[in-house]
Parts: structure tokens; C-alpha cells; sequence
């Protein structure tokens, strides 16, 4: 936590800097209370941190348009804010909506895309939504084919999915996820390196 309240310190040296220099709604000044925001969230305090997003998603869609990168960051953002608060049906619904935003302007394979999958799928799994489970099965497949085996994100997803696995009792499949294991990398020679 110390890390978190001195990062937050720091970001709001910043973000005071940036308001006084470029004004309240240039990109910069609005990444900085993106970040503000999120190290907040991380300090667990969601409800401060959801009305600082609440305000930089509106100054962005204002500015950005719905559709902007980062517009759609900031939504992805709130809506794990709310997720974290137990806001779970408005989560889902944003959830929804920046996934669909990334699937048509970036594709299915992009990882933000599939970054938006996983995280619907979270919020799902708390609904008790049965379509998480294939939600997850398939975030984490595409996350393997766009960014590999041994990438942090397929971890986190395999992760995820093991525990979905067990959570409805299927504990097989969730052993043969996690006994998956990255093939070892053969040296010209042939012989498997230790």
C-alpha cells in the first residue's frame, strides 16, 4: 500500500501541474487523472475512484468521441470500478459495450479485445451467468494464439479459467488446464534444453 499512496502522491503533483500548463481537458492533463483514478482504485477506494472516472470518461467522450481508444479505456476502467463495488449488472453492461466496440474497430484477435472478453467474463462469473465459462474458454484460446503460452496475460487467463473450472466442480479439466505446460525449446542439436 505505501507504493500505491506514494504513486498517488505523485500523481497528483502532476495532475496539478498539468491543469495549471496544458488546462483541464487536454489529453495529457486527462491521461494523468485516468491515472489518478486507477491508482485510487488500487488504494480501495472505489467510490472515489468511480467519481473520478465517471468525470474523465465524460470529458472524454465529450472531447474523443465514444469510440476513441482512450474513451474506451476510460469505460473498460469504470466498469471494473463497478465490478469491484458489486455493481455487477451496470459493470456487465458497460463491459458489454466496450467489448463490442473493440471486436468491430480493432477485431476479435486484437488483445485489447480480448483483454474486454476476460474481463466480461468476470463480471459474469459473478452474476452466475453460465455463458462465462465459455466466455473464458475462449478469451484465453485467442489469447494464446495472438500472444502465446508463456505471455502473462494467457496465464492470467488459464488462472481464471481453472478456477471457473473448479468453482463448477469440473476439477479434471481444471488439472489438465494448469498440468499445460509450455514445450521446452529444442537446441539445434536436438536435445532438449534444461
Amino acid at each position: 500500500m505505501g507504493e500505491y499512496a506514494e504513486d498517488r502522491r505523485l500523481q497528483e503533483d502532476v495532475l496539478t501541474r498539468r491543469r495549471r500548463v496544458l488546462g483541464e481537458e487536454h489529453p495529457h492533463t486527462l491521461q494523468s487523472s485516468q491515472s489518478l483514478a486507477s491508482t485510487v482504485h488500487s488504494l480501495g477506494d472505489y467510490e472515489e475512484a468511480r467519481r473520478m472516472k465517471e468525470d474523465v470518461l465524460a470529458r472524454r467522450r465529450r472531447i474523443l468521441g465514444e469510440e476513441h481508444p482512450h474513451t474506451l479505456q476510460s469505460s473498460q476502467s469504470l466498469a471494473n470500478t463497478l465490478h469491484s463495488l458489486g455493481d455487477y449488472e451496470e459493470a456487465r453492461r458497460m463491459k458489454e459495450d466496450v467489448l463490442a466496440r473493440r471486436r468491430r474497430i480493432l477485431g476479435e484477435e486484437h488483445p485489447e479485445a480480448i483483454l474486454s472478453m476476460h474481463s466480461l467474463a468476470a463480471t459474469l462469473y459473478e452474476l452466475r451467468d453460465p455463458q462465462a465459462l465459455e466466455l473464458l474458454r475462449d478469451a484465453y484460446h485467442r489469447c494464446r494464439r495472438a500472444l502465446g503460452e508463456k505471455h502473462p496475460d494467457t496465464a492470467g487467463m488459464a488462472k481464471s479459467l481453472s478456477v471457473a473450472l473448479k468453482a463448477m466442480g469440473r476439477t479434471y479439466e481444471a488439472q489438465q488446464l494448469s498440468a499445460k505446460k509450455p514445450q521446452k525449446t529444442k537446441r539445434r542439436s536436438g536435445r532438449k534444453r534444461r
